[in-house]
Formats: structure tokens, C-alpha cells, sequence
């Protein structure tokens, strides 16, 4: 982590993006201690670097967590890899615990968040030519109560478990996949959609639904935002798993913050909710686990793209 930390700083341990919308020095560090900062990247893990946080202090958190026993990330502590379902939920639990205490009375969180499978007590799985990062050396058992080739339920597991830790459960969103990548699978249809969940802090929240209205042909012309999203994948040319779409986040940051309000992702990636944060004037705080993602997070927001 040191070494990685070391090599960003050999370019700059602050970089400056300018776009029409607004101009950021973004920070990036591995030992966030109350420094000040426009937008921030942080090397580490979530729970223990959220907690370093005051609270109330972030507007809105958009994020995407490790799916369950779905990728390899090749990390210790990584979140996804339990396992056990019930230790991935609780683990998950915890970092979304300190998101809230850290959101703003009126914050949310935007959640997306993708299913499986059981895997049939495999513990393994070969690499497949179109996607080879789907190879993995471990497989997590089947979880109790559940059989094999059973769909695991896991957003709204997840969910439910989220509203009974105290966050309001306000939205589901289908993010349907018009681009979909096909699966070879004869006994079901090909799945072509993820679950985005809007959950809240408080009962009344930040919600600027004028910003995020759908083109429509009646009188107004607009409509109140539907919960079927089409958003195509995007082709992604660095060495990440899984990426957000920025026409996904888009909307949630309109949403959910005001300009200059600040907007945490505490599984940063690819760095996508930092990508769509600048150029939409708000300021961002990234979190991210992996060295090697760090890097394709600073290179993008220095391509902006």
C-alpha cells in the first residue's frame, strides 16, 4: 500500500481538474487525519477510514460494494469474498452504519447492488474466454436453507437488512441492461438487470426531483422519474472487474446533493462517482481498498473521462 501511495505521490500527492463547471485540487493519501481538501482519494479500507470522519458531515453516498462470491480482487480483507452470506451482509452492515452516522440529516444513499447464484458447492470456477475475470480460486458454499442453482436474493437481503438497521428503505430502481452480456445458460432467462436501492438517513430528505424529471410526450413535456432505468454498460479500457456506468450515478448526484455539496463513495473503483462529481460541481470522498484501482481512479479524473 506504502509503495502504491509512494508511486501517485512521485506525480503529485494533490492534482488539479478544471472543467466548466468547476476547478478541484483532489488529494490522495493512505493516512486521512482531518487534512483539508477539495475532493479526496483515500488507500485503505472503508470501515476503519469512515470512522476517522465527524458526523453529518457528507451530503450523499452513491456506491457500489463487492458483489458476493462473485470476484477475486486478490486483496486481503476484501468484502465479497466471506464465506458465509450472513458475514458479507454484517460486514456490510458496519459500513453502511458509519455512512449513515456520517450523512447529513437529509442525506441518502444510493446503492447498487448485484445477485448470484449458489454455486452448487463448487469451489471453483474456470476462467470463461469472454470474461476472464470471472475466474476464481475459491467458491463460497451453499448458503443454509438454500439449494444448489437457487437465486440468492442478495440486494434485497441486503436491503432488509439496511431498513431494520435503521436506514428508510425508500426505492428500488431496476438498472435495466439494454446491452446485457449474454450467458450461456439454457434452463432460465438471461439476466439483464441490477437493483439500484434509495435508501435515506431521516423520514424527509434531499430528493431534487426537478433536476432528474424523464422526457415525456404530454403537455409538460416531463414526468416524475420512473424506477425502470436503462443504462447501457460502458466498454472500460483498464484493468477493473466492474465499473459503473456514469449515466447511472448521474442522476443519483443530481438528486442527492446540491453543487459544492460533498458526496462519498466508500468502494471507489474505478473512481466513477469521482468522474461525474466535477464536471456536476460537487466535491467527492473516495474510498478504495486496492492499490491498482487508486491508480485507474486518478488516471480517469486526470482524463476525465
Amino acid at each position: 500500500m506504502d509503495q502504491a501511495i509512494g508511486r501517485l505521490s512521485a506525480q503529485c500527492d494533490t492534482f488539479k481538474i478544471t472543467t466548466l463547471a468547476s476547478a478541484q485540487k483532489i488529494m490522495i493519501t493512505n493516512n486521512y487525519s482531518g487534512q483539508e481538501f477539495d475532493s479526496l482519494i483515500i488507500l485503505g479500507d472503508a470501515l476503519e477510514n469512515l470512522k476517522r470522519f465527524p458526523d453529518n458531515y457528507f451530503q450523499c453516498c452513491v456506491t457500489s460494494p463487492p458483489y458476493w462470491g462473485l470476484r477475486d480482487y486478490g486483496i486481503q480483507h476484501q468484502i465479497g469474498a466471506e464465506l458465509e452470506l450472513n458475514d458479507y451482509i454484517n460486514n456490510l452492515i458496519l459500513v453502511f452504519r458509519e455512512v449513515r452516522r456520517t450523512l447529513s440529516a437529509d442525506g441518502t444513499l444510493w446503492l447498487n447492488i448485484g445477485d448470484s447464484y449458489t454455486s452448487g458447492n463448487r469451489t471453483w470456477r474456470d476462467l470463461d474466454k469472454k470474461n476472464p475475470a470471472r475466474a476464481m480460486n475459491y467458491r463460497p458454499p451453499t448458503p443454509s436453507g438454500l439449494k444448489p442453482k437457487d437465486l440468492i436474493g442478495i440486494p434485497w437481503r441486503l436491503a432488509f437488512a439496511l431498513q431494520s438497521d435503521g436506514w428508510y428503505l425508500r426505492s428500488d430502481i431496476i438498472w435495466h441492461k439494454p446491452n446485457c452480456q449474454p450467458e450461456s445458460v439454457k434452463d432460465r432467462p438471461t439476466r439483464s438487470h441490477e437493483y439500484m436501492f434509495l435508501l435515506s438517513k431521516s423520514e424527509k430528505y434531499m430528493y431534487n426531483y426537478e433536476d432528474i424529471l424523464e422526457a415525456t410526450n404530454s403537455k409538460s413535456g416531463f414526468r416524475n422519474r420512473r424506477t425502470i432505468w436503462s443504462v447501457n454498460t460502458e466498454p472500460f479500457n483498464y484493468a477493473h472487474f466492474a465499473s459503473f456506468p456514469k449515466e447511472l450515478v448521474r442522476p443519483c448526484i443530481i438528486a442527492g446533493t446540491d453543487e459544492g455539496d460533498l458526496v462519498l463513495d466508500p468502494f471507489f473503483g474505478s473512481g466513477t462517482v469521482g468522474v461525474m462529481s466535477v464536471p456536476l460541481n460537487r466535491r467527492f470522498v473516495g474510498i478504495e481498498l486496492k492499490p491498482e484501482y487508486v491508480e485507474i481512479a486518478v488516471n480517469r479524473l486526470k482524463k476525465g473521462n
